[in-house]
């Protein structure tokens, strides 16, 4: 059960770095910029780790197949997409709120895992999935319960969320299919390669983005080092255990034990943020959790 300590570590991490992300939305950066931050900083460190490891194990770079790339470029676009997503979020509800709405993701990754790599879970995910959804839905009223039933049901940060819970699922059936194309019997050699490749290409293209977009947040993300650089050292930590936890296990069961992410946020959203948890948020984060608990026990 190696995947699963791994699981929990990178969901820990995870946590911590989404928390230093909300922090820098907060106090100078865009989405963009903040997603930004965990690639720019992230980049020449996970080329040293791999590198490293690589001349340890007396391991040349790995063959990379047309097919390694496809799954490794779709996987970095559709991470972005989800970061950007779940730090826009932050703005709109509070910290363990928009960590639970893209904890969604556990869900999607069943369905992408079932179409894309034919990695099929129990029957019985339905009734998990349906709990889950449940649990989504009373998450996404807006406070106080202002507007009408529709708007409670549907609304900018809900479809952040769900947007977040999507894309984070792609990405992570993505990133195992990249792993399953390099032929090396050592875990790491074929998550740290993944991982290197991946880091690279998205720096390369949200910097490209930015430039085009948002030029001012280039500068303003290496002007805020001195917490960027957590970004990037959080998330390196948090990739290569995802990384290594898909390279073992099932997408679908390693995102489902990372959902432990949510009881990491509510600590954080009361002892960091100051942010006050209301009955329903309670309610609707206790069936998600729920949700993963008969996810992991009866697929």
């Amino acid at each position: 059960m190696a995947w699963v300590l791994v699981s929990l570590a990178a969901a820990a991490l995870q946590t911590l770095r989404f928390m230093v992300q909300k922090k820098l939305r907060m106090d100078s950066l865009s989405s963009a910029g903040a997603t930004y931050a965990r690639f720019v900083y992230a980049g020449p460190l996970i080329v040293v780790v791999a590198v490293t490891y690589l001349g340890a194990v007396d391991s040349g770079l790995p063959d990379l197949s047309l097919r390694f790339w496809v799954f490794a470029v779709v996987g970095g676009i559709t991470q972005i997409v989800a970061t950007m997503c779940t730090v826009s979020l932050f703005q709109e509800r509070n910290f363990t709120v928009g960590i639970t709405l893209n904890k969604t993701e556990v869900l999607l990754t069943v369905i992408a895992g079932i179409v894309i790599l034919g990695d099929f879970v129990s029957p019985w995910a339905v009734l998990a999935i349906a709990i889950g959804v449940l649990g989504t839905l009373i998450l996404s009223a807006v406070p106080k319960g202002h507007g009408s039933w529709a708007q409670q049901i549907w609304n900018r940060g809900t479809a952040l969320g769900l947007g977040a819970g999507l894309f984070f699922g792609l990405c992570s059936v993505a990133y195992r299919g990249a792993t399953f194309e390099i032929a090396s019997g050592d875990v790491l050699v074929r998550s740290l390669t993944t991982l290197m490749m991946v880091i690279l290409v998205q720096a390369a293209l949200m910097t490209v983005f930015l430039r085009l977009r948002e030029p001012g947040q280039i500068g303003a993300v290496f002007r805020a080092w001195r917490t960027a650089i957590w970004v990037g050292l959080l998330s390196l930590g948090g990739s290569v255990g995802w990384f290594t936890a898909f390279a073992m296990q099932n997408a679908a069961y390693v995102k489902a034990v990372g959902q432990v992410e949510i009881i990491f946020s509510l600590a954080i959203t009361t002892f960091i943020f100051g942010e006050q948890i209301t009955r329903r948020e309670i309610t609707g984060v206790a069936l998600l959790l729920i949700s993963v608990v008969l996810l992991v026990l009866l697929v």
